[in-house]
């Protein structure tokens, strides 16, 4: 099978499915899982399809959004790289919230010991990384907690949120792109990243480059509401160049 006959039957199965695995495909098209990542990249970049962890979503499914143990798992390194970079973004003596996100749950995990910070957060991953920490003086926003990602939503946490005025925030999202904005799967969560960007006096956006150009069923904000971008790598310096001029300045870790 030559590889456009792959490609059209990996797309086939993705629709008709909702999602495709690279190890079962390399295992019904008897090639290498290289093969098949090959594949889904040619696909990817087509607009196709969307790659995630492990294999590739339709990539007209807006709403699809991953666990938290896949969403830890993909992008590891660059993640690491980005909350590393964010350190140098933490104010001396001040305020931060951190956002609901694998990137920001990273952040939080490597604040240093000796660091005097008041941080906000309404994430539990966020909060369960600080809650011993001795320089911290935390503060749990409240509200219903969506089990996906295992942030507080809803009225509570919009009313909280309104009550503050911040020095940082470092702000999480699904997808990022100059002319679609900040997006995410959820409504509830969106209205949350707004309600947090909006309590700082500077807005920090922790992303990873897969997630540039990808758009989600809800947005949150534009990248001119952003001051930094914090990113890796893998994003192209024309696109840096993209993002910039649409206001924030960029980071690539």
């Amino acid at each position: 099978m030559y590889a456009p006959e792959r490609q059209q039957h990996i797309l086939r199965i993705a629709r008709e499915s909702g999602r495709v695995d690279v190890l079962s495909l390399a295992e019904e098209l008897q090639v290498t899982a290289e093969t098949v990542r090959r594949d889904l990249k040619a696909l990817d970049r087509a607009g196709l399809v969307r790659r995630v962890h492990g294999g590739a979503i339709p990539a007209g499914r807006l709403d699809f959004e991953p666990d938290l143990a896949e969403r830890e798992a993909t992008a590891a390194d660059e993640k690491d790289a980005i909350a590393r970079a964010a350190l140098a973004e933490l104010p001396a003596d001040g305020s931060v919230i951190i956002d609901a996100g694998t990137t920001a749950a990273r952040l939080a995990g490597l604040l240093p010991l000796d660091c005097a910070l008041t941080v906000v957060t309404h994430a539990l991953p966020v909060a369960a990384r600080l809650a011993d920490h001795p320089g911290i003086s935390l503060h749990l926003v409240g509200g219903r907690v969506r089990h996906r990602t295992r942030a507080a939503v809803d009225a509570w946490a919009l009313r909280a949120y309104a009550e503050i005025h911040a020095d940082v925030a470092f702000l999480a999202t699904n997808g990022f792109s100059a002319d679609g904005g900040l997006t995410t799967p959820d409504l509830a969560e969106a209205a949350v990243k707004r309600a947090a960007a909006a309590a700082a006096r500077r807005v920090v956006l922790l992303a990873d480059s897969g997630k540039y150009g990808q758009r989600h069923f809800a947005r949150h904000g534009e990248l001119s509401d952003v001051d930094l971008l914090i990113t890796d790598a893998g994003l192209a310096p024309e696109d840096a160049r993209d993002i910039e001029a649409a206001g924030p300045a960029v980071v690539r870790a």
